[in-house]
């Protein structure tokens, strides 16, 4: 039977310098379960349209199960065509070739991982990585590829950075939120793990983040074909949920990139000791863990304005 896990430690000062937000051009990676709603597709548009700010090094199918795909294999799989896509929009065919399937299954053990190309990816960059540099692992969907990719090679967690867009804000009733819900087990594992971590919550913060039929309306419909295929399925996403015929719509992923490119003043957050994850779906907490970063709000206008102004370009 293979014992715990043990991984590295980062001193204080390590932590909190990598806790910091960055101010100029960092490397990143996306982890995207792309398929599974509308916004994932806006925020790999957004990090491609951002070179100003993210070296984006490769980008990383996620799994997912809902309505739309009956297993996580099948969600990845669907993700993974769909990033395809979405570069084909944006008339970068050039970075397809950057693109790995993830894990077809959830963790079941938070000592085993689920391997993959994406997981076998962020592992070979990251140990690529000079002395002193580090790569942002932006997530938005579920953990599952990072935490395997740290359960394969625990040492990375010294030259990597986790901003994730899940759970919910600490004073929401639950953390019943879809991209935890999809792997519980994984964000144990990043949360438990010790690496620098940049949580950006979905209810309480990111919901925030609501755009319109209107809106989309004057900012990208008839702009470009990527323009039209984000308002057409923004649309079509709000058909699909019931919204009625007033509706607004969170753009939640996008959060993880404003936070790459946007100014200090975009989004508030707060060092805060790393939530226990427990099976209720609640945080616990423990004032004897180590410390991440939590967004605690957004303003909304100043990010949806970055977004549609690069999107007019494209």
């Amino acid at each position: 039977m293979q014992e715990a896990i043990t991984y590295p430690r980062i001193d204080a000062a390590t932590r909190l310098a990598r806790l910091e937000r960055p101010s100029g051009r960092v490397k990143a990676v996306l982890d995207t379960d792309t398929f599974n709603e509308v916004d994932d597709q806006y925020a790999l548009s957004y990090a491609v349209l951002s070179p100003e700010r993210i070296e984006l090094q490769a980008v990383y199918a996620a799994p997912f199960s809902n309505l739309k795909a009956a297993t996580p294999d099948i969600g990845m799989e669907k993700s993974y065509a769909e990033i395809l896509h979405v570069l084909e929009l944006l008339g970068r065919e050039d970075l397809k070739a950057r693109v790995y399937r993830g894990s077809r299954a959830y963790l079941k053990d938070l000592r085993y991982p689920v391997p993959s190309d994406a997981a076998k990816d962020l592992i070979a960059r990251i140990r690529a990585l000079p002395e002193g540099e580090v790569l942002y692992v932006v997530a938005i969907g579920a953990l599952t590829n990072v935490a395997s990719a740290i359960l394969m090679a625990p040492e990375i967690i010294k030259k990597m950075v986790v901003v994730w867009l899940g759970g919910n804000a600490p004073g929401w009733p639950d953390n019943l939120e879809f991209n935890c819900m999809q792997d519980t087990l994984s964000v144990s594992v990043v949360f438990d793990c010790g690496v620098p971590l940049v949580q950006l919550p979905a209810w309480g913060v990111t919901s925030h983040l609501l755009t319109t039929e209107p809106e989309l309306r004057q900012y990208l419909k008839g702009k470009s074909p990527l323009g039209d295929y984000l308002y057409e399925i923004t649309c079509g996403q709000a058909v699909f949920e019931g919204m009625g015929k007033v509706w607004s719509k969170e753009i939640w992923d996008i959060v993880t990139i404003a936070y790459l490119v946007g100014e200090a003043d975009w989004i508030d957050t707060a060092l805060i000791h790393s939530p226990i994850v427990t099976a209720e779906h609640t945080y616990g907490y423990d004032p004897r863990r180590h410390l991440i970063r939590q967004a605690l709000y957004v303003r909304r206008d100043k990010v949806f304005e970055d977004l549609f102004t690069k999107l007019i370009r494209v």
